[in-house]
């Protein structure tokens, strides 16, 4: 049985470990919050660069279409 003297060293010892568990916990959700924000990132980049492949290949299209109609009519 630990001495009255050992008592509160011991319990300072516990609470320092329950808090060095509880910050090496926080570190990791932290890493999972930034591992999902990655993704949402590269989510939205990838969606991004989609919608700009489209709308280059409908501006191409209404190009061509523009540039075949002024040759139908003799300007071009």
């Amino acid at each position: 049985m630990p001495s009255a003297r050992r008592l509160p060293q011991l319990a300072v010892l516990a609470i320092c470990g329950a808090l060095g568990a509880g910050s090496l916990a926080g570190c990791e959700t932290t890493q999972e919050k930034a591992a999902a924000q990655q993704a949402e990132s590269a989510r939205i980049l990838g969606a991004r660069a989609k919608r700009q492949a489209q709308k280059k290949k409908h501006k191409h299209q209404d190009q061509d279409k523009h540039h075949q109609q002024s040759q139908e009519k003799g300007e071009g």
